[in-house]
């Protein structure tokens, strides 16, 4: 098992999936959490923003490289995974200390 919790969002995420997949046994779980804006149809990246001021106000926080979009399963799936996600709600919130509504991404390797 890998957990992930607020990384991706910082990396290459194309190198960390394919890493995270290459070290996993066949059957083995990825535990993925990053911030995600229901409202983008696909992940906003743009790597001219390099300045920390500049990344905050289009990332939400100077030193991260993207913010995901509703096409994050996607972005999981390409690196061979089988994507499954939930939304953490009571009493899950409370018992694991998990942020109301947040999405969190199970990545399955095959």
């Amino acid at each position: 098992m890998v957990i992930a919790n607020h990384v991706l969002e910082h990396v290459d995420d194309s190198k960390a999936l394919a890493e995270i997949h290459r070290v996993l046994a066949p059957g083995g779980v990825a535990i993925l959490s990053f911030p995600i804006a229901l409202g983008f149809a696909q992940t906003y990246e743009n790597a001219s923003i390099i300045l920390n001021a500049d990344r905050d106000l289009h990332f939400g926080q100077w030193d991260h490289v993207r913010y995901y979009g509703t096409d994050a399963a996607d972005r999981i799936a390409a690196a061979g995974f089988e994507v499954s996600s939930f939304t953490a709600s009571e009493p899950d919130v409370h018992r694991h200390s998990l942020s109301r509504n947040a999405r969190e991404f199970l990545a399955r390797k095959p």
